[in-house]
């Protein structure tokens, strides 16, 4: 049991370290804000300053603070809070976001009662002047985001905290199993962690959390994806401004990383010879990469159509590829697709989200790496309601069977539908488990 003093020295050796390390990686984080854009709305909120106008509106009531990094997780937290408002409709959101994707996709779908801010650096007169300003009833956190002076001010205050999705990936559990004198105790700050599988369950336990304070809920992503599923009409819109119809294969690489791209253009490359149907779309996670994509298309001489520029092709015209470089629009997408391959799991390590294209019953082709949806894809693989591949030659392969067999494309697809079923209702155990948190005396 760590001693008062042994506390004191993790808290100052925190504070010591992350102004360093921060100014170290501050140069990076500029860069990747200049790439991406949108950062200079609201940009001053991330050291606590806000107008007038969004520090009215925060003070009119009590609320709940629930903080998501990015799209994923954002997408997850805002089915919560409508879960929690079909239970509790006078409840009230501070949400907070770390990228301007984020702030994106949550401006146009938070409810109008709630307030979005960026989320504040993990400085210590920072974080007390937002958590003065909000004065929240409750801390939320979205699968795996542990700020130390936040979770301590927060305790300090009272506040129930609670993690929900929460997930521990190998990268994560081995770099924090390496400091975990330090971790654990920023760990005991938070009140319950509804964690998403059995192995994630594992490795908090490992890292010294109590039993009692750790839910496994399955994934929300589930649930989110149910709720807000593709629409073909929208997919066919996309298609057809760029030339494709309902009678083209299409290989769709969803949420694709560096590298990616490359392999799935030499395989069509090599496919469409076999395939004279075969169409490919392709949609990089992040659309600030389209540059280099466009130049990996060019390099290879295809003819294609790049959505971001909104023109649609001329009568007649059939490009090959199709470069789907907006936000948002990847989900009804995969409602077309014939066979999908899901990123950041071939050439990167950690695997984009498997569920969206599994609830709109089509077949799923990912690489070995898929470590942050490891007991997800046990499942699917499992079930066969999946197909991983070990590289690039596996990739070719899987990819050649699904798009010569209908029969196997429509079982894959419809066991993974059926999994999807199988494992919806996440969200409800949290925000049960989160109203009793928030019901409970402060300091309970």
């Amino acid at each position: 049991m760590p001693t008062h003093g042994h506390d004191h020295m993790i808290w100052l050796l925190y504070n010591l370290c992350f102004p360093i390390i921060f100014l170290v990686m501050l140069p990076y984080f500029l860069f990747r804000m200049c790439r991406r854009g949108g950062y200079a709305k609201g940009f001053l909120q991330r050291v606590g300053f806000y107008d007038a106008g969004l520090k009215a509106k925060i003070r009119e009531r009590s609320r709940v603070w629930i903080h998501a990094v990015s799209v994923g997780e954002t997408y997850v937290a805002l089915r919560f809070m409508e879960e929690w408002r079909q239970v509790q409709p006078d409840v009230a959101f501070v949400m907070s976001v770390n990228t301007s994707t984020a702030r994106g996709l949550a401006e146009k779908s938070l409810n109008p009662a709630d307030a979005l801010v960026y989320f504040p650096l993990d400085f210590p007169l920072v974080v007390r002047r937002v958590l003065g300003l909000i004065q929240p009833r409750m801390l939320v956190l979205t699968e795996c985001e542990f700020w130390p002076n936040l979770l301590r001010q927060a305790k300090a205050r009272r506040c129930p905290v609670l993690l929900i999705n929460g997930r521990m990936s190998d990268r994560s559990f081995r770099g924090y199993s390496r400091v975990r004198l330090l971790f654990t105790p920023v760990l005991k700050l938070v009140d319950c962690l509804c964690v998403q599988g059995d192995r994630d369950r594992q490795r908090y336990l490992a890292l010294g959390v109590e039993p009692d304070r750790i839910l496994t809920t399955g994934s929300a992503k589930y649930d989110v994806a149910l709720k807000d599923p593709g629409s073909p009409e929208k997919a066919a819109l996309i298609l057809g401004m760029a030339g494709m119809s309902a009678s083209d294969l299409i290989l769709l690489g969803g949420s694709t990383w560096p590298g990616e791209e490359d392999v799935l253009l030499d395989y069509f490359m090599e496919a469409r010879r076999r395939h004279p149907l075969l169409k490919l779309v392709l949609v990089p996670r992040h659309a600030e990469r389209r540059d280099e994509v466009v130049a990996a298309i060019h390099r290879r001489g295809l003819e294609f159509v790049q959505r971001s520029r909104g023109k649609a092709v001329g009568e007649g015209v059939s490009p090959a590829v199709l470069l789907a470089d907006t936000t948002g629009e990847l989900r009804h997408l995969y409602t077309a697709a014939t066979v999908t391959f899901v990123g950041k799991s071939l050439t990167q390590h950690g695997g984009q989200n498997i569920i969206e294209p599994a609830v709109c019953g089509k077949p799923v082709v990912v690489g070995p790496n898929m470590e942050n949806f490891l007991d997800v894809t046990a499942e699917f693989k499992a079930e066969d309601g999946l197909i991983q591949v070990d590289d690039e030659a596996g990739l070719a392969r899987a990819l050649d069977s699904l798009i010569l067999d209908k029969s196997l494309r429509e079982a894959v697809g419809t066991r993974a539908i059926g999994l999807v079923m199988k494992n919806r209702g996440s969200l409800r155990v949290t925000v049960g488990r989160a109203i009793q948190l928030f019901g409970a005396p402060r300091g309970a």
